[in-house]
């Protein structure tokens, strides 16, 4: 019998939502694919990481936010969604907590809110995730 080795990778995306503002946080990427792009915080899960950590992880590796409520809004997985190869995204929506400081760490070269109702262009399927919940 041949060991099957999966060429698909999971990821995170996280929606974070300021619900005073009506407005949603997103990444201005560092690296390619999608170099100086706007995206959600998220990255890939790391070997035996639970998804839900993995999220609270890039998030706060990213954007500096922790946060107590994560909630999964869904799975993405159309092949060709990232031009590296097959991935396979868990979403999770969270809200910002008050008297947190938002600052582009990582492989985050910028933060910035935008209204729910005048989005940029967003890398990958980002627009799609977004629109899951609206």
């Amino acid at each position: 019998m041949s060991k099957y080795v999966s060429k698909i990778f999971v990821t995170v995306d996280v929606l974070v939502i300021n619900k005073i503002s009506n407005e949603i946080l997103l990444i201005k990427r560092l690296n390619e694919p999608f170099k100086d792009c706007w995206a959600l915080p998220g990255g890939f899960v790391d070997e035996n990481e639970d998804l839900e950590q993995a999220a609270r992880r890039e998030l706060f590796e990213e954007t500096n936010i922790e946060t107590n409520e994560m909630i999964q809004i869904g799975a993405f997985g159309t092949p060709n969604r990232d031009p590296r190869g097959h991935m396979i995204s868990i979403a999770y929506q969270t809200y910002l907590i008050d008297n947190q400081i938002v600052k582009a760490k990582d492989d985050a070269k910028e933060t910035k809110w935008f209204s729910i109702n005048d989005l940029p262009e967003l890398a990958f399927d980002h627009l799609e995730i977004i629109n899951s919940i609206l």
